[in-house]
């Protein structure tokens, strides 16, 4: 009971997520386990656990995105933009990842849970230049160096970087280049998960 399961997750959190949007992510995950025994997309192999590195890992994000138009760079299997996009239905998600394979998953998804508010997009992130958006998310992406040297000209005037880091970050935000400012490094607390997680916010 993938669904029992979510619900009892989210309750364990401030997030108010629908019933449509819960059978939408359990969709995802059962989606996501079935595509990965041949392609491979994500080392975790048990929607369980799924539902908590992937699917809860994402969406303790969504109070902290300001703006409506964002890039999930390094996407993947859609991490962690497409449990982002299912519940914010007013935000666009631009999810940009090199690998084909991870495209033409990410592309049945947005078919099969009818998703209008995600654009899966194959491309190296240098190369994806044609917009600016409100956030740049990346998870699991890169060194915070890396990223903002890769992805400097994807936020627009007021957009923000928000990375998705686990563990120790305090290095990584020393070693910043001073054109970036962090202006915040939230904790997030994600049930059942044996790990710590930081969101660092940078402009």
């Amino acid at each position: 009971m993938l669904k029992k399961r979510l619900i009892n997750l989210i309750k364990q959190t401030d997030l108010v997520i629908t019933e449509q949007q819960i059978d939408q992510l359990v969709n995802y995950v059962e989606m996501l386990n079935k595509w990965n025994k041949a392609y491979n997309l994500t080392s975790v192999r048990d929607p369980n656990e799924m539902l908590i590195k992937h699917i809860m890992d994402s969406l303790v994000v969504s109070p902290y995105l300001q703006g409506e138009s964002f890039i999930d760079v390094g996407t993947g299997p859609g991490l962690p933009g497409i449990p982002l996009a299912i519940i914010n239905p007013n935000k666009t998600f631009d999810l940009v990842d090199s690998l084909g394979k991870r495209v033409r998953f990410l592309k049945q998804v947005q078919f099969e849970l009818k998703l209008s508010n995600i654009n899966p997009v194959q491309s190296r992130i240098e190369e994806y230049t044609n917009k600016k958006f409100d956030g740049v998310i990346s998870r699991a992406f890169a060194s915070l160096n890396d990223m903002l040297n890769w992805c400097h000209h994807l936020p627009n005037d007021n957009g923000l970087f928000y990375a998705l880091k686990s563990l120790d970050c305090e290095k990584e935000i020393i070693s910043l280049p001073t054109a970036f400012q962090v202006i915040d490094v939230i904790k997030l607390d994600i049930p059942e998960l044996n790990a710590e997680r930081n969101l660092v916010m940078i402009k």
